[in-house]
């Protein structure tokens, strides 16, 4: 548990490392030296929610992208079948020439 003398707990935006602001005001980040600014609660919560919209708007977008519509292109069968044309034959494999050979 946190001494309350040791203030708030802060996060320096140049950083992102963690510091108590030791009840200090002007807020100063130990590891730059410059102020600190603190948004209000209103409006980190505003930019949470406006973040959370656009992941979703984002996710929708991606989830978009993968339905199948009417102009998609059928594929053949044929095309996806394996073949077996990578095989090779081990007398084949004799026929090529060592690392001494040129």
């Amino acid at each position: 548990m946190s001494n309350p003398e040791w203030g708030v707990k802060r996060v320096c935006p140049e950083t992102g490392k963690r510091f108590y602001d030791l009840n200090k005001k002007p807020i100063i980040s130990p590891y730059t030296g410059k102020e600190v600014t603190v948004e209000p609660p209103e409006r980190r919560e505003s930019m949470v929610v406006a973040m959370a919209e656009k992941s979703k708007k984002k996710l929708k977008d991606d989830e978009d992208l993968l339905v199948d519509d009417e102009d998609s292109v059928d594929v053949d069968d044929e095309l996806l079948e394996d073949e077996d044309d990578d095989t090779v034959a081990l007398d084949d494999l004799a026929d090529v020439a060592g690392d001494d050979e040129d």
